[in-house]
């Protein structure tokens, strides 16, 4: 199974609803990143399709995309592609967040 990755400010010390991240945030942080594009739905392909509704910020990496999806003031990403690792911590650095596991 895959390992899932948050990242996140709910375990600052202080925390109040200045400290979580918004999709505002998200949207122009992500819009600065060349290697990013936003979609409000998220297509899987396999032996079936499925689309999932949401806030994707979709990571290109070479041939493939990684979703790194806001939910709620988070932001998740799965960790099953080791190359998303080093991206993932420079995000949460840049956001001033923390990241964990979940």
């Amino acid at each position: 199974m895959a390992q899932r990755y948050i990242i996140t400010r709910s375990f600052q010390e202080n925390n109040d609803s200045t400290k979580t991240i918004t999709l505002e945030e998200c949207k122009a942080y992500f819009a600065s990143k060349p290697d990013f594009t936003y979609t409000s739905v998220f297509t899987v392909k396999g032996e079936t399709t499925m689309s999932i509704e949401g806030e994707f910020f979709m990571w290109n990496h070479g041939d493939i995309q990684i979703p790194f999806r806001y939910y709620e003031g988070d932001i998740y990403v799965s960790g099953s592609n080791e190359a998303v690792i080093p991206v993932m911590m420079e995000i949460a650095s840049e956001l001033g967040a923390d990241v964990a596991e979940g």
